[in-house]
């Protein structure tokens, strides 16, 4: 029997003999000396004024040419926002299960589960008293957790069971390096290229780093999306609220003009279009490519001047998540002293609410301190519980905004238990992590949708939990690497979750991911059992 440990601050660097101090920006997020802080995947300096939905005041004419220049709230999109836990979590077995060929609930042996930090008087298919479970399984969000998962009980704690109702999920086994920033996990520039954007930022994120988080984007997902005409993809920080609200800044537009600024933007949009139609003199030219796209900058450039004049008359505090009653306060999703004193949840906070109400395409969240081997098992607990407590806040301002949301869960390499226990409360008698161990590492998305829950593919039963994992382990809880594309490659980690995000879109959207990114997932027929879900055909975007 381990003794008991005084667990660490969720906050509390991590300490560990077999590793070298901490040299890189990446290492010092995930033993936890630096915080994992925002970042928004921005444009160029014409995209960083711009609208949301509320154009009653533009004129016919510009309100037409909205769609040409982009600007939209959430492009038709749905929200997409992933969590990039730094260091190496824990994400299969004791979170989320990962199970056989047969999907999930084909379940591991004991000694595949004690590597995954349960001992075996917790392995499922056991009964879980203090959590009123018959087998450790909660289904409740659809895709299956340990009921005693320290990411449910943090989901738990945010959600209502209407979010519940709403939500389902997959799981991808997938090895990654583990302690090196060069696994490119992060999907946010593919999720670019599938459309997504939003009325101030295409993406937004966690860190201001190339990927917008810890972990790096695919190289040929940033090549195809330095390849767009609009937006470029490139991070802008955002970690607080008053990142946030500085994203626009009217300066003295408004306060000069009042309500005529928009009437002012507006003229100035059309003749800005006219006399670069005079000075570009093949702009009608339809082989003159870069003529007409100067033009269009131009117009677009003073037509969102003219729209953001309009959207934040008053200010930007629609942007300010602290100004929201569904996230602080009496009947918010965090109380006001929650808020006050956790940096992850005003981060989480900014962040979400940015993507969801439409002001962003999509982001990451960048959470330090997940290298948590540090011998006991209390600090991964508490640490896994506030992730959790995170995810859940994302997916609960989604059912309270009405809007769809795909929210993706990744960690750099994954860690081990060999077996000790650890006794203490907050050890809830769990295995310890010892160390680092990539063989059982996942990933896994959650899918909430406001008019039910998403339908997984399959024609029984049998088949849909099959769908529900793409990939499988072996029956001792290590990654079968042919299981999948994903399953040994984090740059096909990153695609397979771009698939399932188009796929999610319907109207045949794998073969589109086809025809866009090409055959690195495999033939047509290769990809579409890469896909979890039917497309949400019923989703509308609110504006």
């Amino acid at each position: 029997m381990k003794k008991n440990n005084i667990p660490l601050s969720p906050d509390a660097p991590l300490f560990h003999a077999d590793h070298r101090r901490p040299r890189t920006r990446r290492e010092f997020i995930s033993q936890g000396f630096m915080m994992g802080t925002g970042a928004v995947i921005g444009t160029s300096l014409f995209s960083m004024i711009a609208p949301d939905s509320a154009l009653a005041a533009l004129a016919d004419d510009l309100e037409l040419a909205k769609d040409a220049c982009n600007i939209s709230e959430g492009a038709g999109k749905i929200p997409f926002i992933c969590f990039d836990l730094a260091g190496g979590a824990n994400i299969s077995g004791s979170n989320v299960l990962v199970g056989k060929q047969g999907g999930q609930l084909d379940l591991l042996n004991t000694s595949g589960y004690g590597r995954q930090g349960l001992p075996g008087d917790m392995i499922p298919g056991l009964p879980d008293a203090i959590n009123n479970s018959t087998d450790s399984i909660d289904r409740s969000l659809g895709l299956a957790f340990h009921s005693d998962s320290a990411f449910l009980r943090g989901i738990n704690q945010s959600i209502t069971p209407e979010t519940a109702a709403s939500t389902n999920g997959a799981v991808i086994p997938a090895r990654s390096d583990n302690d090196t920033g060069n696994n490119p996990h992060n999907p946010m520039y593919g999720i670019g290229v599938a459309g997504a954007n939003g009325s101030l930022l295409p993406l937004i994120g966690s860190r201001s780093s190339e990927s917008g988080g810890n972990s790096m984007a695919p190289s040929k997902m940033i090549e195809m999306a330095a390849g767009l005409d609009s937006p470029v993809l490139r991070p802008t920080k955002v970690d607080r609220p008053s990142d946030a609200t500085g994203l626009v800044d009217t300066g003295q537009l408004t306060a000069l003009l009042g309500g005529d600024a928009v009437s002012v933007m507006e003229t100035i949009t059309r003749l800005s279009e006219t006399k670069a139609g005079k000075i570009l003199t093949d702009a009608n030219d339809p082989l003159d490519a870069n003529a007409n796209n100067v033009r269009r900058i131009i117009k677009c450039g003073y037509l969102k001047s003219a729209v953001i004049a309009d959207d934040f008359k008053d200010g930007p505090t629609v942007l300010n998540p602290e100004e929201d009653a569904n996230i602080v306060g009496d009947a918010g999703i965090f109380t006001q002293a929650e808020w006050d004193s956790d940096g992850e949840f005003r981060k989480t906070g900014s962040v979400m609410k940015l993507v969801i109400d439409g002001r962003a395409g999509a982001g990451t969240i960048t959470m330090g301190g997940y290298d948590y081997h540090t011998g006991d098992r209390s600090t991964g607990e508490i640490r896994d519980e506030r992730a959790g407590r995170c995810m859940g806040a994302c997916l609960e301002y989604a059912r309270r905004k009405n809007k769809p949301l795909m929210m993706y869960v990744f960690s750099d390499g994954s860690v081990a238990s060999n077996g000790a226990i650890d006794s203490s409360t907050a050890g809830r008698n769990k295995g310890v992590w010892t160390g680092d161990n990539s063989s059982t590492g996942a990933a896994f998305f959650l899918v909430y949708n406001p008019t039910g829950k998403a339908v997984l593919k399959g024609n029984n039963e049998d088949e849909q939990l099959a769908r529900q994992q793409i990939g499988y382990m072996d029956s001792n809880g290590a990654v079968q690497t042919g299981s999948s594309p994903a399953a040994n490659n984090p740059n096909l980690l990153a695609q397979t979750v771009v698939l399932n995000y188009m796929a999610l879109h319907g109207e045949n959207e794998q073969n589109r991911f086809f025809d866009v990114f090409g055959s690195d997932l495999g033939s047509r027929d290769t990809q579409e059992g890469l896909v979890a879900f039917n497309g949400i055909v019923d989703v509308t975007i609110p504006t």
